[in-house]
């Protein structure tokens, strides 16, 4: 994958993908999983059938490990190696795109759009595809939740998270995450992910909290076109759990 500019080529492969049914990426944390070890884990993911792998996770990954890990990924596999970043220091020229994410409700205006115009320079020279998304943090939000400053959203108001995401859509966003936090014990709700599906028509991301085929069955039968896991492999690697919520994805993709 070669970066581009607005709307560039990886943002184009992903648009390809939604056109054949829902996607799932692979979220891999270079601390816990550097270099050559990514690889291997993308490399797998891979042939499981995940379209995407996400480079990110922790607070404080350095460009000295995030630089290598990604250039390692790139080599193992073909598909996007999409920078899911903490921060400035998480950027590399070594990806191919960065989720470009305003985390919609902090109460932190760096997190909202400050650190974005510190980073934008940065990205622009690197080569970076800055892929527009709005990210909103629903309950319980984990870790996410303390470290962004979030007014997490309640799992029983899908309303306010249609409110969030379509105000990201007429900002110009293309694409909206719900996410859960890592490790949460249950996804965002499908009612949530139904309602913004039903009002927007951003591509919609969710994760946090999917460790299964039967976390994965409701989120995608409620139009939720990217799952995201990484929690799941952390814990069991790429084993049965990860692998039921690929099955799912695909089967849904082969309707």
């Amino acid at each position: 994958m070669s970066p581009g500019g607005p709307a560039g080529r990886v943002e184009a492969y992903l648009a390809g993908l939604r056109e054949g049914g829902p996607m799932h990426w692979t979220l891999i944390d270079p601390d816990k999983s550097p270099g050559e070890r990514a690889a291997g884990i993308a490399r797998g993911a891979v042939e499981l059938g995940t379209h995407a792998i996400l480079l990110g996770g922790s607070t404080g990954i350095s460009r000295a490990v995030i630089g290598p890990t990604s250039a390692a990924v790139k080599a193992a596999v073909r598909v996007p190696a999409i920078i899911f970043p903490e921060g400035a220091g998480s950027l590399t020229p070594e990806a191919d795109a960065v989720l470009f994410m305003s985390l919609l409700n902090s109460r932190d205006l760096d997190l909202v759009i400050r650190a974005h115009a510190r980073a934008a320079t940065s990205i622009r020279s690197m080569g970076l595809e800055p892929i527009p998304t709005g990210y909103v943090v629903v309950a319980p939000g984990m870790r996410v939740g303390e470290v962004g400053r979030v007014d997490a959203v309640a799992r029983d108001d899908p309303a306010t998270a249609v409110g969030f995401a379509l105000a990201a859509e007429m900002l110009g966003m293309r694409f909206v995450y719900l996410e859960a936090g890592s490790g949460a014990p249950r996804p965002v709700p499908a009612a949530m992910v139904r309602a913004v599906r039903e009002a927007t028509r951003v591509t919609l991301i969710v994760g946090g909290g999917i460790r299964s085929g039967r976390d994965a069955r409701p989120l995608l039968g409620a139009g939720a076109d990217v799952l995201v896991t990484g929690t799941v492999t952390e814990e069991e690697g790429l084993g049965e759990g990860y692998r039921t919520i690929l099955e799912e994805v695909h089967r849904v993709r082969a309707r």
